[in-house]
């Protein structure tokens, strides 16, 4: 039986976030009630004009005048205190909510596989964490109290002016559902307009970004004026755009003075006849025509608010989206509770990792993809044993330590981690006993003592020393002005690629890891710094379960057991003697490096 079609309800999303304001729920509802009673107080001053003109211009008396007196100046105060406290509490809202919804998103997304962030670019991302929160801070702090504002005062002036006089009172308000429609049918064309300004703003700025990071590449392929002429063409239709936009605004706010101009005069000559016969006073009059000419506008502000709702009903979505996103990789409720999670662990109940690593009868495909990359597989590295892993660019020699790092999860079978399967221990806990240095480097803004204590926090000066040494990365320190308090600039530009893989690879032996991966780690770096870092490799894995992705065969030579990935599946295994006499995939590898090494140093 099919299921019938749910009714959303244009609540804008708030019930989605509440859950992030529910502890500023007494101030929120502050704020909304302090919102209500200045339209009120808004709405109600007219009317002591009414009292003025009617007592102290007509009547020509003086008496209450101390009363009335000090209690306009008290509505005034009342009404200043009010927007103050109002205004500061909204600030303070506004901070509170963004701040505690990108700490949310921000803590949330380290808890994400890496598949979420195969499938989603930075700028995606970046906007839910920055640009939807901050829509989401100003939602809660100052869109739903122009709404109460706005609403309040013309539910309130709509009330006055049908208690004081109905006819004149209608006079008045069959002109709003006019309004509303002619204000509805402009504020579609402006948002629509904005809209296209928005998306051509963000292709202007991204042709700029192309032309700075890639005028070089501009340069030597000769494509200036291409580059020029779509710049030109983006940036025309942009003025283009933003001219008809104007237009429309201009035209809107003419309409709305307009209207207001209309409802005015409709006051003046009705209330004119009314006054005439003296069926209303000169202090009635005066009402109709200071909510004639006010009334307009809290109507545009509501339906631009109500626009502005509707758009930021997205963000929320979007928000919502990313938070009830779940990792492929996740430890159970029953971990969790032992070893603790990401963010509170509890090491007291953390075991030794001694580094036996087995691979039992896995399967595996990646979360965006349908093709088995491993099938069945068996291996069994013990303790101590290296591990190299190789093959050509893009045959998949990365998935074997994704699986080891349980960056992945198996589609079938098990990873077992000195005997237990990895998915019974947190994540954290095999984290920090591994040592993992990429091929692409990466740096966090900082000084070289910043960076290095990534691996060891409570790393003494004495002991990263003696990394940097390890790995022959001294020279990289003497040639900076400041040694370890050298700045390394953001992600590292202040270095060279292998200046950076240098101090990558001292901060994974600083840590001292039972696992160490070592991703392509040399491919950056000269054969004679190469060399000695193969040197340092052979003492830091002692001891350790190494695993090596290597490009250079002549680097692993001496692994313990060589895998040869093809196409994503591992087509040969074996030492390097044995492969060789196998005269196979991987002896043609290393043949035609070696005949290319050769090659290389007659030219030279």
């Amino acid at each position: 039986m099919q299921e019938p079609k749910q009714v959303r309800l244009p609540y804008f999303g708030f019930p989605k976030i509440y859950p992030y304001v529910k502890k500023y729920r007494k101030r929120l509802f502050g704020m909304i009630t302090f919102g209500v009673i200045v339209s009120i107080l808004d709405a109600l001053f007219p009317l002591f004009n009414r009292y003025a003109l009617d007592h102290y211009v007509q009547e020509k008396t003086l008496d209450t005048l101390p009363i009335f007196v000090g209690l306009y100046l008290a509505m005034v105060i009342v009404k200043a205190i009010l927007d103050y406290v109002g205004l500061c509490w909204g600030g303070q809202l506004e901070m509170n909510v963004n701040h505690d919804l990108r700490e949310a998103s921000f803590n949330h997304l380290q808890t994400l596989s890496f598949s979420y962030f195969n499938q989603n670019n930075v700028g995606y991302i970046h906007a839910r964490v920055m640009s939807d929160t901050g829509k989401i801070g100003e939602l809660v702090a100052w869109r739903l109290m122009d709404m109460v504002w706005e609403g309040s005062y013309v539910i309130v002036v709509l009330i006055t002016m049908l208690s004081i006089h109905l006819q004149l009172a209608l006079f008045v308000i069959v002109l709003v559902p006019i309004a509303i429609l002619i204000i509805s049918f402009f504020e579609k064309k402006l948002i629509t307009a904005n809209r296209k300004i928005r998306e051509i703003n963000s292709k202007i700025t991204s042709n700029f970004n192309e032309g700075i990071t890639g005028a070089r590449s501009i340069k030597t392929l000769v494509i200036e004026n291409k580059i020029f002429s779509d710049f030109k063409k983006d940036s025309g239709f942009m003025k283009h755009t933003s001219i008809r936009a104007g237009h429309y605004s201009a035209m809107f706010s003419g309409l709305i003075v307009m209207m207001s101009a209309f409802a005015l005069a409709i006051v003046l000559w009705q209330g004119g006849i009314l006054t005439q016969r003296q069926v209303i006073q000169i202090g009635t009059l005066s009402v109709f025509m200071s909510y004639a000419l006010n009334l307009m506008d809290p109507i545009q502000f509501l339906i631009e608010t109500i626009a502005g709702l509707i758009g930021i009903q997205v963000n929320i979505e979007r928000f919502t989206k990313l938070m009830n996103t779940e990792s492929d990789v996740a430890d159970s409720k029953e971990v969790i509770e032992k070893y603790g999670d990401t963010f509170n662990p509890k090491k007291e109940n953390w075991e030794e990792l001694y580094g036996d690593v087995e691979f039992k009868d896995v399967s595996f495909h990646y979360p965006d993809g349908d093709e088995m990359v491993l099938e069945h597989f068996d291996l069994k590295v013990p303790k101590g044993t290296n591990v190299a892993i190789v093959g050509e660019t893009g045959a998949g020699k990365s998935t074997l330590v994704n699986l080891v790092c349980r960056f992945f999860e198996p589609t079938s079978g098990q990873v077992l981690i000195d005997g237990k399967d990895a998915r019974e221990r947190s994540q954290l806990w095999l984290h920090s006993n591994i040592g993992y240095v990429l091929q692409t480097p990466h740096l966090f803004s900082g000084t070289v003592r910043d960076n290095l204590r990534y691996g060891k926090p409570d790393a003494t000066d004495e002991e990263i020393l003696k990394a940097l040494d390890l790995v022959s990365a001294t020279f990289v320190l003497e040639k900076m002005d400041k040694g370890l308090d050298s700045e390394v600039g953001e992600g590292g530009d202040l270095l060279s690629t292998g200046e950076k893989q240098l101090l990558s690879f001292a901060r994974a032996i600083l840590a001292d890891p039972k696992i160490l991966v070592l991703d392509e780690a040399t491919a950056s770096i000269d054969t004679l710094t190469e060399k000695a870092i193969q040197d340092a490799i052979q003492t830091v894995i002692q001891g350790r379960t190494s695993f090596i992705i290597a490009h250079r065969l002549s680097t692993i030579v001496n692994a313990d057991v060589i895998l040869v990935v093809s196409d994503g599946k591992i087509i040969e295994r074996g030492t390097h003697k044995e492969l060789m006499r196998k005269r196979g995939a991987y002896y043609d590898l290393y043949t035609r490096q070696y005949e290319e090494m050769v090659v290389n140093e007659v030219i030279a």
